[in-house]
């Protein structure tokens, strides 16, 4: 399956002898230190990202190995006018004492790429310097994705769980496992890995709000509450509001069913509506058409009532 994670480009920085020789594999001249601009760029890591999504320390180390010799471009667009650099050698950078949101120590892959000192290229090296192209996105692919809740491919071989969701206080999140093949890497707007990119020392803090933005937003709510040790109490919100819309779900039905037993028209004028109604319009609702319905289905009962006899012949049990 296909792949696009994102890193971060860094300062650009004059060619090493060292480096110039393993540059020299890919060149088919002789390229001087002076001709060449070169730049690291973090690919990707093993943090839990904005499509709830991580790789495992073991892919990243067969994608160091992949990556080596491809070729950057902008916006994944596939064409040889497009690129614009060429990696030419990895590692993978550890720091234990990080953890990440899966608990594990953080493990980014880093790159170093090149570029020709030319004229054409000369605006895409000032942005680099400026910090204005500083985001990357990685093309690749992986053999499977491992859901975090149950060991199961995500969405296979009976796993039902979703990417994003808390079950029992865990978040649920998808581990990209065996790198097939890398094709590319490219200057993007918006990042897939909150860390991904070039960057002078330290990634840029994400700045938009959690609420109302979707699955990034909730990324970073988990993300910010795991780091203040409020985790358990996200999960207890979460819990709280599925419950809610599995209360408002009932409610609607149950306004639709007796909407349906005060007649077919008026079921189908509230039908539409109550999708869109909140919680305190639907009681009042719900309370309007069980009046109605008791009067078109008013409430009787087979036993006389008190000092009363009748007539049994069994006419009221026959169906």
């Amino acid at each position: 399956m296909e792949i696009c994670k994102a890193g971060r480009a860094l300062t650009g920085e004059r060619a090493a002898a060292d480096d110039m020789a393993l540059i020299a594999h890919y060149a088919r001249g002789t390229m001087t230190p002076e001709a060449v601009y070169t730049f690291p760029v973090l690919l990707c890591d093993n943090e839990i990202d904005r499509d709830f999504e991580r790789f495992d320390e073991e892919t990243l180390q067969e994608l160091s190995a992949l990556f080596a010799g491809k070729t950057g471009i902008s916006d994944h667009e596939w064409r040889s006018r497009n690129q614009v650099a060429r990696i030419y050698k990895t590692e993978l950078l550890r720091q234990p004492e990080k953890r990440t949101l899966a608990g594990d120590g953080y493990v980014a892959l880093k790159a170093w790429a090149y570029m020709l000192r030319s004229e054409a290229n000369a605006p895409l090296i000032a942005d680099i310097e400026g910090g204005i192209r500083k985001e990357v996105s990685v093309g690749c692919s992986v053999r499977a994705r491992i859901c975090s809740i149950c060991g199961r491919p995500v969405g296979q071989d009976g796993c039902a769980h979703v990417p994003g969701q808390v079950y029992d206080g865990a978040l649920c999140y998808a581990t990209l496992c065996g790198a097939a093949d890398a094709y590319e890497w490219s200057f993007v707007a918006v990042p897939s890995q909150r860390g991904a990119g070039v960057t002078k020392a330290k990634a840029r803090e994400e700045t938009e709000a959690a609420t109302g933005a979707g699955a990034s937003g909730l990324c970073d709510l988990v993300k910010r509450a795991a780091d203040s040790g409020c985790f358990a109490e996200l999960c207890t919100l979460q819990k709280e509001a599925a419950l809610g819309r599995e209360y408002l779900a009932a409610l609607r039905a149950e306004v639709k069913r007796l909407g349906l037993i005060c007649g077919r028209e008026i079921y189908n004028a509230l039908a539409p509506e109550t999708e869109r109604m909140e919680a305190g319009r639907l009681l009042e609702l719900k309370d309007a058409l069980e009046r109605q319905a008791a009067k078109k289905l008013p409430l009787t009962v087979q036993l006389p009532g008190a000092r009363e006899t009748v007539r049994f012949d069994g006419d009221a049990y026959r169906v």
